[in-house]
């Protein structure tokens, strides 16, 4: 049953992820974007604090050190694997990363559109085992996961899309890359739901590093952008979306429970 649950949420969000993207990148609405960061900033440390973080310590016998030294181990990861190019993604057409990919003339990736292809395909594949890890230990959990990675995928595919169009590559190819890297949430959630399945011990430490990843996302990726804008109604603004964030974790939480 669980396996259906976790075929299902991958295939669901990675079609409504891509459909809404591809909506708001022809709105090209750069309020509209920087609405869905500030609330992906929410939903992520809530889930994470609130959500994975607490049921990671529950699996792991209340071992609440061992979580924690995982959690952290979990962030040193992120920073290195981003510091290799592994994990290279923004949130938003115009991201410092990549504003020199319009200087390509053909119909072919160049260096960063293939970045960011490869860091996406990567980044959605971790996305798909932590999913599966979090039904794993029950269904409530995976779904409130699921969610907060939709909201943090829909910024994310957008900029997927700017950069590949950029690059030089035709809207129909953008669509097809995209549906690939969405693929691979399920192929990572896949194979992690039968390899956890059968080594559960596991299972405590691939969701403290699903935590690490939200904090490491929300912190590092997504609030930096957010300081961009210090205008103090922009500021009001983004702190009013990110608590409407935690607010609808926090409600989800307490209704799933």
């Amino acid at each position: 049953m669980v396996i259906y649950w976790v075929i299902g949420v991958c295939f669901v969000g990675g079609l409504t992820s891509l459909f809404l993207a591809s909506v708001i990148f022809k709105e090209t609405s750069q309020s509209l974007i920087n609405n869905m960061v500030s609330l992906a900033v929410g939903t992520l440390l809530t889930t994470a604090f609130l959500e994975i973080i607490p049921h990671a310590i529950e699996e792991a016998n209340n071992n609440s050190h061992d979580i924690s030294f995982m959690v952290l181990i979990g962030i040193l990861i992120f920073f290195t694997l981003e510091k290799l190019f592994i994990w290279r993604h923004c949130h938003g057409p115009n991201c410092d990363k990549h504003g020199d990919c319009e200087t390509s003339s053909t119909n072919k990736i160049n260096g960063k559109g293939s970045i960011v292809f490869i860091g996406d395909l990567f980044h959605n594949f971790v996305d798909g085992i932590l999913i599966a890890s979090a039904f794993l230990v029950n269904i409530n959990l995976g779904l409130v996961t699921a969610l907060s990675m939709l909201l943090h995928c829909l910024p994310q595919e957008m900029s997927t899309f700017s950069v590949l169009l950029h690059s030089g590559v035709s809207k129909f190819k953008a669509y097809i890359l995209n549906i690939a890297s969405s693929i691979a949430t399920l192929v990572g959630a896949l194979l992690s739901f039968f390899i956890l399945s059968i080594m559960q011990e596991f299972i405590p430490y691939v969701l403290a590093l699903a935590a690490s990843s939200m904090i490491y996302i929300a912190i590092s990726d997504l609030m930096p952008g957010l300081h961009k804008k210090t205008e103090i109604k922009d500021s009001i603004k983004q702190i009013s979306i990110i608590s409407l964030g935690v607010i609808l974790v926090f409600f989800i939480h307490s209704f799933l429970h």
